[in-house]
């Protein structure tokens, strides 16, 4: 398959001599590098595949890779590869090594929520956004490599170690439970390896060679995880774009590239510069507003998919405006060129500017889906039921248990789980199980034990019935008797709380539609459940909808055509991000927004727009007097500043006289 790649992507997969850095720019074929470089590695080099670990990081581009993979070679070749996420592949190093780390290989993982309510007892709050703030300084402390006791040494305020102590109490309540979080899959391999050279050496000679997609994207965490498996041979490929590190805020160090060329002096670094993507304009624009960065490497995009239409800025009176007007264009581009909603997207910096798209496009009857929105069983309400669930399928489900047995609450308190996590832990079995033990019951209060006795024999009864008798009954029965409805209520304010309460009833008529047309009992629908989750959005582009997302979530799709609204000052750039010396990281953002456009791009921005219920007037974003000005026609302000070029206006006359004369031509027709 070498002959189908160009020059450059050849010679990124033929490099075996040591370490080596594809610079990959927007839409010039990195995955496909990536996936041939894995065919190339076995079939020419005659690599076991077993031994080869692609990275990515999210499990969307893991699914494609690996299917792509599957088109190059045989399973029996491919048997044993390689294809996760970074925080899979730490999961998996940790469940084989987790004795070396005095963790049980059943430990528990976790997510967001369940890391938050473990803050909020620290903290002894339920303000969500300090919880929030407080879990992202406790993320990034671990993705930088500071353990809780360096947090203390180096803290210099009252407030720095404040946050320490929480941070090491947090620290000490996952251990005990047995349990890590999202960070937590990279920190411990990391820690393990530099602690436990056979350990490390064990993980070195079975993964010989690593390809890293989206290498900007590493925080110093997985930066030292990639380090410490390839230190001694340097066998890896990494894949990245200084242009399109726009994860600051994580974690993400674009630093990572520099440090590539000064841990390996050896490095061989080469340039994808072609696109294949997007038409000539759209890359020089992209090209024009990028170039006003300091580059860690020099590239310039090209491609060879023609010149394109001219890009369009139109300024708006305000966002409603803003909102018809993308509608409308919308509409009339469909009509003149037969595309469909599926060919266009409405890309912006933050979810706040989506509510009155969305209201337009709805009114416009215009159907549209949310990019990277948030899944139906990710909601916090649907995840507490199917803890419940989760721990009558499987007993020794412990981040189950935990949810579970603390939601609602029910008298059983934090020391009382620590010890439960500390007892389990010591025994090598589950949560579910130690209450059940003579030795752990003397440990705690009688109250605590027979409020866990209560709840883990309501567990059992129900999991005697659930393989025989009617899902959506079971359901219904288990919603009164934890009374969750009225906990709902008590806890949250009357709109959220009837919000979730009717995503509740959702979800239980869906269970009970799914055993009464599908036969299934309650343990196969949890399974259905799962399932449903791990292979979300595989079917997103089979709709034909408008997509709307966010320049973030945006990242790594592509439209043919693309509207980017908002482009003003402190929207995009941010105004944190302007106050905060990070315009950098909001210019590589735009140049985002713009490479995801195959075929045409209009840019908006408004003359005010309301804010805190008053009007403010605005100012066109930096961003678009950076872009190539005689491959973009302005109008509003920016048209006086600069006016178009006799052969621009040439071409926007001609192109103005070809839509009257379409629009003439289709007006009779739908009369008729």
């Amino acid at each position: 398959m070498l002959h189908l790649l160009n020059a450059p992507q050849r010679a990124a997969v033929q490099y075996l001599s040591g370490p080596c850095l594809v610079l990959a720019g927007a839409g010039s074929g990195k995955t496909r590098v990536i996936t041939q470089k894995i065919a190339y590695l076995i079939e020419t080099a005659g690599m076991d595949a077993r031994n080869i670990a692609a990275i990515t990081f999210t499990n969307k581009a893991a699914r494609e890779m690996q299917e792509r993979v599957a088109t190059l070679l045989p399973p029996d070749r491919l048997r044993g590869l390689t294809v996760s996420t970074f925080h899979s592949l730490g999961m998996k190093i940790l469940r084989e090594e987790a004795p070396h780390l005095g963790y049980k290989p059943k430990f528990s993982i976790l997510d967001s929520a369940d890391a938050n309510k473990i803050i909020a007892d620290q903290l002894v709050t339920t303000d969500k956004a300090l919880i929030r703030q407080t879990a992202s300084h406790i993320s990034m402390l671990k993705n930088d490599r500071i353990s809780p006791d360096k947090a203390m040494a180096m803290a210099t305020s009252e407030g720095e170690l404040q946050l320490a102590k929480i941070y090491r109490a947090y620290q000490d309540t996952l251990f005990a439970y047995q349990a890590v979080d999202f960070d937590d899959l990279i920190r411990l391999p990391v820690d393990l390896f530099e602690d436990n050279e056979e350990v490390l050496k064990k993980w070195r000679n079975k993964l010989r060679y690593l390809l890293i997609d989206e290498y900007q994207d590493t925080n110093t965490t997985q930066y030292q995880l990639v380090k410490l498996l390839t230190d001694i041979t340097g066998y890896f490929t990494a894949v990245g774009d200084d242009d399109q590190s726009i994860y600051a805020w994580r974690g993400a160090n674009v630093e990572n590239l520099n440090l590539l060329k000064t841990d390996f002096p050896k490095l061989e670094v080469i340039k994808l510069e072609q696109n294949y993507r997007s038409v000539a304009r759209i890359l020089r624009c992209a090209n024009s507003v990028i170039g006003n960065n300091p580059k860690l490497f020099e590239k310039k995009l090209w491609s060879d998919l023609g010149e394109g239409d001219l890009i369009k800025v139109v300024e708006t009176k305000s966002d409603e405006d803003e909102a018809k007007c993308v509608a409308d264009r919308l509409r009339q581009h469909m009509l003149l060129n037969r595309t469909t909603y599926k060919d266009y997207a409405i890309l912006y910096r933050g979810n706040f500017q989506a509510r009155i798209v969305e209201a337009q496009l709805r009114n416009d009857k215009i159907p549209y889906v949310m990019a990277a929105g948030e899944s139906f069983f990710d909601r916090a309400e649907i995840k507490d039921i199917l803890a419940y669930l989760r721990l009558i399928a499987n007993e020794n489900d412990d981040p189950a248990f935990i949810r579970a047995v603390t939601t609602p609450k029910r008298g059983i308190g934090n020391v009382t789980l620590e010890k439960l996590g500390a007892y389990a832990a010591s025994r090598q079995i589950s949560l579910f199980a130690a209450v059940y033990e003579e030795g752990f019951i003397h440990q705690i209060q009688p109250a605590q034990n027979e409020m866990l006795h209560i709840f883990c024999n309501f567990i059992g009864k129900l999991q005697a019935r659930a393989e025989r008798e009617p899902a959506g009954q079971l359901l219904q029965e288990l919603l009164g008797a934890i009374d969750y409805e009225a906990w709902l209520y008590e806890t949250e304010e009357q709109k959220p709380a009837e919000n979730k309460w009717k995503s509740i009833l959702d979800l239980a008529g869906w269970v009970n539609k799914k055993g009464e047309e599908d036969g299934k009992n309650l343990i196969e629908i949890v399974q259905t459940i799962a399932i449903i989750t791990m292979l979300e959005g595989r079917d997103e582009e089979e709709v034909d909808a408008v997509r709307l997302s966010t320049l973030h979530a945006s990242k790594g799709l592509e439209y043919p055509h693309v509207f980017l609204i908002g482009c003003e000052e402190d929207i995009l750039p941010h105004q944190n991000s302007i106050e905060s010396g990070m315009v950098e990281e909001e210019r590589r953002l735009m140049y985002v927004g713009i490479t995801r456009a195959q075929r045409s791009l209009t840019i908006t921005y408004c003359s005010k727009r309301r804010r805190a219920g008053e009007w403010q007037i605005t100012r066109p974003s930096r961003f678009l007097d950076e872009m190539s000005v005689g491959d973009v026609h302005f109008s509003g302000r920016l048209s006086e500043k600069y006016a178009p070029t006799a052969e621009i206006k040439k071409e926007h006359a001609s192109r103005a006289a070809m839509l009257m004369g379409s629009l003439n031509a289709l007006i009779p027709s739908a009369k008729r």
